[in-house]
């Protein structure tokens, strides 16, 4: 009587949506546990608008664990301090070595990279890993299948595998499916620029993040690509958006919200694009990502306002979440097992990350508020409170973000009423 071999079980397969920076993540750390991915995106080919992002020792600890740091870092520049000033008296109220004790206390440096370039790093490991990169592919809508889940596009296509994990942005499809939430729009729009230094016509603090808070209004500036670049980004209340007005945040607004700052901060707004602005929206912390094999990701899980400087960080994280539990509960699971082993990864994922993920939403909210006051009194408080922080130490407001044991533990609810529960170091 012969006896056959055991069968070995098959590899297990996910399909990601969406090709941003928390898609390609996602893929790739999933690919690295032994998952077949297939990375669905709808523009035609692989790419990132926007310029610059910081990337804070939270997500630059998990690029090192993935093999990927030194590639950003040879074109990233690691600045040397945080400062924040106040755009009106030009007084400098935080000033914020991110390198030696900083960098030690976290296990990972503070860096800026242009968007761009982190995205490509990633695409480039994605694809080497073995991910499959699928281009042109809108999809409508994720549905949970008896052998695991399936992506199904504008066009009738259809990517079944045994779990879909859509990081389809702030205006998801998928969590359409799950909630009737709209983005918020928060009236402050962004104005970006990021130029070769030759051609900056006022930089300074090439070695720093530099912070501007002004009323109702801030610019963020820092160097890029080893201090080839320049990238400045200026954030201002439209007062079309208060009006009720369909179009806000033009061009012919951006010189009116700065007109009471230093003439430092006024010079720098010649280094921006004029050609096109980025309205600022996020969205209620959402308590459920899940449904069933189903899960969202990155923004299309909880986007956020950009004043924590997390909202790449955040996907990061996701993603590296993801990928651990995916390897605790879905490798070792036999194929008649696996749909149920891929659910349980996924609900652990949501109740470990949407505790975290709705803080740093919920503070970001307050972050910004504190920064874009404009009543004398209240100008002065926030100005104290930076300067006694200053004078104490920061890491009592920055170990909850970029603590090294914060990513695998549900954080605890933060009060929204008082700025020093945010954190005082990071820009958009």
């Amino acid at each position: 009587m012969s006896h056959l071999p055991p069968t070995q079980p098959t590899a297990p397969t996910a399909v990601v949506i969406g090709g941003g920076i928390g898609g390609v993540a996602a893929a790739l750390r999933l690919r690295q546990q032994g998952t077949k991915v297939t990375l669905v995106e709808q523009a035609p080919e692989f790419g990132e608008v926007g310029a610059g992002l910081q990337l804070a020792p939270n997500a630059t600890r998990l690029l090192a664990e993935w093999g990927l740091l030194d590639r950003v870092l040879s074109v990233a520049v690691a600045p040397k301090n945080l400062v924040f000033r106040d755009a009106v008296t030009g007084r400098e109220l935080l000033r914020k070595d991110v390198q030696g004790e900083f960098a030690e206390r976290y296990g990972a440096p503070y860096i800026v990279a242009h968007r761009a370039d982190l995205h490509t790093i990633l695409v480039d490991a994605a694809r080497g890993a073995g991910v499959e990169l699928v281009n042109g592919v809108t999809v409508a809508r994720a549905e949970n299948l008896p052998t695991g889940a399936r992506a199904v596009t504008t066009d009738g296509r259809a990517f079944d595998a045994d779990a879909v994990i859509a990081a389809d942005g702030l205006r998801s499809a998928v969590r359409a499916q799950m909630s009737d939430d709209e983005p918020i729009p928060s009236g402050y729009v962004a104005f970006r620029g990021a130029l070769p230094i030759s051609d900056v016509k006022h930089a300074s603090d090439m070695e720093d993040v530099v912070v501007w808070l002004g009323p109702r209004c801030h610019l963020v500036q820092y160097p890029l690509r080893r201090g080839e670049m320049f990238n400045t980004v200026a954030v201002f209340q439209s007062p079309a958006f208060l009006r009720g007005e369909e179009v806000w945040g033009t061009e012919d607004e951006l010189e009116e919200a700065y007109k009471d700052c230093v003439p430092e901060v006024r010079k720098a707004l010649e280094n921006l694009w004029r050609v096109r602005s980025w309205p600022m929206f996020d969205r209620l912390p959402l308590a459920n990502w899940v449904d069933g094999n189903v899960a969202l990701l990155g923004d299309a899980a909880h986007p956020m306002l950009q004043y924590l400087a997390q909202g790449a960080c955040q996907a990061l994280e996701d993603a590296h979440v993801l990928g651990g539990l995916v390897r605790e509960h879905v490798l070792p699971a036999d194929d008649g097992e696996r749909r149920e082993a891929w659910a349980l990864a996924l609900r652990e994922y949501n109740e470990i990350r949407e505790p975290r993920t709705s803080r740093v939403q919920t503070t970001a909210r307050v972050w910004g508020e504190s920064w874009h006051m404009d009543e004398p009194v209240a100008v002065l408080i926030r100005n104290m409170l930076f300067e006694a922080a200053d004078a104490r130490g920061a890491f009592p407001y920055t170990d909850w973000l970029y603590g090294q044991d914060g990513l695998n533990h549900p954080a605890q609810p933060v009060a929204t009423s008082h700025p020093t529960h945010g954190h005082l170091l990071a820009g958009v």
